[in-house]
């Protein structure tokens, strides 16, 4: 993984002096809260419903096992004994006491980290595939371009004060997993018949109050122009985006109102100045960063091994966990493995205490090489696990509750923290998560039902994605209450696709049943063993919307 040389090491401490400063004259008063707004934004911290929430950086979602557990020593000593992974790969602290937010961004800076443009109008955190250089469906390891574009746009001048938050996921797999449609930037990675690296470029994709998929802008374009194409992008988004209506502000609302076709010609326009500029990547410059993303010191293994096929026949927990969590490596003899944050009611989705964040690292350490990522899901990953190893990493890991064999079914909630922190949400997503996950408590029974993603964002800027969940759930005000909003048909990967409002919302108490009665009726229309989406494609939403709504009177429906 990268290491920082002096230079990325001076820029984080230089900027953790200055904002020790900038605390320190908030706290006298010499600085308003309207003054220092800004100034705390630019450094990843958020004021919640009931203290400040502190936002890290975790570039591409890839850690090593000493900086997971400074992020358990952080959420010991400075928060509430546990943290938050979320969807761009970060982890976020709920409860940070503002006096000592400086002493957190020293630590990080310790073991190179930080929390810089992980909040305001900025390029935000580059984000890829959780399975990136081990996954054996990908044409290129895209950590190198991911890293390159990390180190373009931090503290890029031109770019700091942008119409709007900006996002860019790179993806180089056979199964896009960054979900690359969604972002501002999209950038697919591929090699042609020559075998030559290609990038893909889509823009103006994102969730939100407007949710939209990307249109390819660009296909076919070498490696060495990406940050002038991508840098050529954003500079005609910063010229001509709105700003008098945040929003209206994103990409998204520029591309779809002058046409993705006027918006590619803009950009070739503007390209045409930089294109052989000095932010042409080299052959040298991509070795410099490559080098620190070189494969370890693997075994020579056999792809299959007799104790690990064993406990496969003998363990019916063990071979069901490796179902779900176990994924394809491509060296032999070793896996991927996903530990699920989702446990059901006792932790929130997402959230890892200070133990489990110490358990992870040790795990990273004992079956792997030190290394470990953050899922998109907000799961985590060990990435170079040898098979034989695997029974006894399932079970250190279930000990340590981070086994739940449910990746990719449905109680693998994707969930916001919703309004029980988070100052904008409408309604919270927390105890909706844990009521589906324990309606749907029977492990048999969920394992039976298949590939499922229900998503949960507490409110319309969807932080829980649930526009792309097969079941998206959006938190919504009436009146002053909470209800909740539901959407059928979303997808991610390379079918990504936008869900549909099946109808009026819901309150509270209703949603373990409406999602029963959604699982209902998938299961009456199933064919063999097809997916939800499978069936619901087939069927059409008709189905599922008569089910819901059968036993509702019109007069107990509120409207969304």
């Amino acid at each position: 993984m990268y290491q920082y040389d002096q230079y990325d090491q001076r820029i984080v401490a230089e900027r953790v002096a200055q904002f020790r400063d900038q605390v320190r004259r908030r706290l006298s008063g010499e600085l308003t809260e309207e003054e220092f707004l800004p100034l705390r934004l630019q450094n990843g911290l958020y004021m919640q419903r009931h203290a400040y929430m502190l936002r890290v950086a975790i570039p591409y979602g890839l850690l090593s096992s000493k900086q997971m557990r400074k992020l358990a020593h952080i959420a010991r000593e400075y928060d509430r004994g546990y943290g938050h992974f979320s969807t761009r790969q970060n982890i976020q602290y709920n409860w940070m006491e503002l006096e000592r937010v400086p002493d957190v961004l020293a630590e990080l800076a310790s073991v190179e980290m930080h929390a810089i443009q992980t909040s305001g109008n900025c390029v935000r955190n580059i984000t890829t595939d959780h399975f990136a250089g081990v996954a054996p469906d990908e044409s290129v390891d895209p950590r190198v371009l991911a890293e390159l574009l990390r180190q373009w746009s931090t503290f890029q001048p031109e770019f700091a004060f942008l119409p709007r938050k900006f996002k860019i996921a790179i993806s180089a797999s056979a199964d896009d997993r960054a979900v690359v449609q969604m972002h501002d930037i999209g950038v697919y990675a591929y090699k042609n018949a020559d075998g030559e690296v290609r990038l893909r470029i889509l823009a103006g994709g994102g969730l939100g109050r407007t949710p939209i998929l990307g249109t390819v802008i660009k296909d076919d374009l070498p490696w060495q122009h990406m940050l002038t194409y991508i840098e050529s992008a954003i500079r005609v988004y910063n010229r001509y985006g709105r700003r008098d209506n945040k929003y209206k502000a994103r990409i998204k609302i520029l591309v779809k109102a002058i046409g993705a076709d006027k918006f590619a010609q803009e950009v070739e326009e503007e390209w045409q100045h930089s294109k052989d500029g000095p932010a042409t990547l080299t052959q040298a410059e991509f070795d410099r960063v490559a080098q620190y993303f070189t494969p370890p010191a693997y075994e020579k293994l056999a792809d299959t091994d007799a104790s690990y096929e064993k406990h496969l026949l003998e363990d019916k927990a063990f071979a069901r966990w490796v179902s779900r969590s176990v994924h394809g490596h491509k060296v032999p003899g070793y896996a991927a493995v996903t530990l699920s944050t989702k446990p059901g009611l006792v932790s929130p989705p997402g959230d890892a205490t200070d133990a489990q964040m110490e358990t992870v690292a040790d795990l990273a350490d004992q079956f792997g090489f030190g290394e470990l990522r953050v899922a998109h899901e907000q799961n985590l990953v060990l990435p170079d696990v040898k098979k034989q190893d695997l029974y006894a990493l399932w079970q250190l890991a279930k000990k340590a509750g981070l086994a739940t064999p449910n990746i990719g079914l449905l109680t693998d909630i994707i969930a916001c923290p919703g309004g029980d922190f988070c100052s904008l949400a409408n309604a919270k997503s927390i105890p909706i998560a844990q009521a589906i996950q324990d309606r749907f408590d029977d492990l048999d029974y969920v394992h039976d039902l298949g590939e499922i993603s229900l998503n949960i964002s507490g409110c319309i800027n969807a932080c829980g994605h649930h526009h792309v969940g097969n079941i998206g759930v959006l938190g919504v005000d009436k009146d002053g209450s909470e209800w909740y909003q539901v959407t059928l048909g979303g997808a991610q990967g390379n079918q990504t696709a936008l869900g549909k409002v099946i109808g009026p919302s819901f309150s509270a108490e209703e949603m373990p049943d409406v999602v029963s009665r959604i699982i209902d009726t998938f299961v009456a229309n199933r064919i063999e063993d097809e997916r939800f989406i499978e069936t619901l494609s087939r069927i059409g939403i008709a189905p599922f919307k008569e089910r819901v709504y059968a036993d509702k009177q019109p007069r107990e429906r509120a409207e969304a």
